[in-house]
């Protein structure tokens, strides 16, 4: 997850402190830095939070209950240097080139899609009539008229299936056919536009869990304003959905960004306090019962109707058969003179060579690739888009339904850490269940075991029961630790000076 770069009140400072963080990769305390520093106590505090984020650093409590800054991952910045500089870059082209690419792509989508189902729509026409004409001029043959009897009822057999799809499908309708008969004066309801439709069916509508950072921010802002300024990691890890080690580096952006402190409870427990978060004016209460976990939701394939995209994926074969139709005509007769002697399934590419013949001097290249290749590649990728973008969403589906699941399995075992049976964690939401619950279950619990490892024994039905016992000690700390916080010490106060 991508956070903001804090901004630094003493570059000077804040320089120093990095400094001796680089020089003491293997542990570091408030009181090293000022050692190494020799900057006021209250400036090192102040600063320190900033460079544990900037270079993720891993909080650690000593028996002396003192804070320990290691960085095991290195000491790489994430917001400065050529790296971090150049990824930014590149994020942004790339984006901005996505954006781009997508507005062209949708673009040719739509023309193609419906240029072309038009355009073979227009030559079946323009093929039947000029049929229909010679199938009726008085000096044909009988030979004659008997071959292209047969064109004729192939051409009227494709325009007969083009003038169902087109006069019978959705794609026409942008209101309820009801409405303007007699009787009938309500407003007719506007249906979606027909390129809205088509980028759904392509494209689909778009993330539904674009605001969720805003989403969990909110509610770990909210949850730390109920509990007196103070959340645990683990608490932390419910909230957001992540593993301790993500957690672990997550939590340091949030203290960076929002004034905490991570802090040792007398067992050695780390807590981290948001004092600043408390100072409000609104004194709402923000507890809402325990926790409010935000889920994410699961991403539909499209909101087109079933029977929209079922239209769609027919004008599309329409495109394939005529793109197929016309390439394999070409490779079979090539350049022709008279549609005469052709039977009737390549009647329609006799008429459209010789009609094409009065305006290209050569039509073979432009039946070839304009009227083969092109529409037929398109119609392939019309579909192998779309399949690809389906064959992604589930696999994203189950990563998010896996979070989900995780904040809830956190949850439960948060509440009761002592005894944890795999089948105790069954969340009724079907966007926190993924396709194999069993195996699902078993991360959950190896998630929240690299946190805290749990012992393992085994019922009297024979199943797994795992108990957290660290973590309900580390839960007992926490609920001693806020006990001893007193509310009073973080509020704003009377007003003693109006300008």
């Amino acid at each position: 997850m991508e956070h903001r770069k804090c901004k630094i009140s003493d570059g000077a400072a804040y320089r120093a402190i990095c400094g001796v963080f680089r020089k003491r990769r293997g542990g570091v305390t408030v009181a090293d830095v000022v050692a190494g520093t020799a900057l006021p106590l209250e400036t090192v505090r102040g600063l320190v939070n900033d460079a544990a984020d900037e270079y993720s650093a891993r909080i650690s409590v000593t028996e002396s209950g003192e804070i320990l800054y290691s960085f095991p991952r290195g000491f790489t910045s994430r917001y400065r240097g050529f790296k971090a500089t150049a990824k930014r870059a590149l994020g942004k082209v790339g984006r901005a080139l996505k954006i781009a690419g997508a507005a062209l792509f949708k673009a040719w989508i739509m023309i193609m899609l419906i240029g072309y189902f038009v355009l073979f729509m227009v030559i079946a026409l323009a093929a039947l009539v000029l049929s229909a004409a010679a199938s009726n001029s008085s000096n044909n043959s009988n030979n004659r008229r008997d071959n292209s009897g047969g064109g004729l009822f192939f051409v009227s057999g494709i325009f007969d299936f083009i003038i169902r799809i087109w006069f019978y499908s959705e794609l026409t309708k942008s209101f309820d056919r009801h409405y303007g008969s007699y009787g009938r004066t309500a407003p007719r309801p506007k249906g979606r536009p027909l390129y809205k439709a088509i980028f759904s069916f392509v494209f689909g509508d778009g993330d539904p869990n674009a605001g969720m950072e805003t989403r969990e921010r909110q509610a770990v802002i909210a949850y730390i304003q109920a509990n007196k300024g103070i959340i645990s990691l683990p608490e932390f890890m419910i909230l957001t959905g992540t593993t301790g080690s993500e957690a672990d580096s997550l939590v340091s952006a949030y203290c960076s960004e929002y004034g905490g402190m991570p802090e040792a409870t007398e067992d050695g427990t780390v807590v981290y306090r948001f004092d600043a978060l408390l100072l409000r004016a609104d004194r709402a209460d923000r507890s809402s019962g325990g926790f409010s976990v935000p889920l994410k939701m699961t991403e539909k394939f499209s909101q087109n109707k079933t029977k929209m995209n079922v239209w769609f994926c027919l004008i599309n074969s329409v495109n394939l058969i005529f793109g197929s139709y016309f390439f394999v005509n070409v490779m079979n007769s090539g350049h022709i003179l008279t549609p005469r002697d052709f039977n009737a399934a390549s009647f329609l590419y006799a008429r459209t060579y010789v009609m094409m013949n009065n305006f290209i001097a050569n039509p073979l290249p432009v039946i070839s690739i304009g009227l083969g290749i092109v529409p037929f590649v398109f119609s392939l990728f019309f579909w192998l888009i779309p399949l690809a973008r389906y064959a992604l969403l589930k696999k994203n589906n189950e990563k998010i339904k896996l979070e989900n699941l995780r904040k809830n399995a956190f949850m439960f075992i948060w509440d009761k850490p002592g005894a944890v049976n795999l089948s105790d964690i069954n969340p009724a939401q079907k966007e926190c269940r993924p396709k194999n619950m069993d195996r699902a279950r078993e991360r959950v619990i190896k998630d929240m075991g690299q946190y805290s490892i749990p012992d393992v024994s085994v019922n009297e039905s024979g199943e797994a029961v795992y108990s957290f016992n660290e973590l309900k000690r580390e839960k007992d700390a926490l609920f001693k630790y806020r006990s001893g916080i007193n509310p009073g010490d973080s509020e704003l106060g009377k007003v003693i000076f109006k300008a």
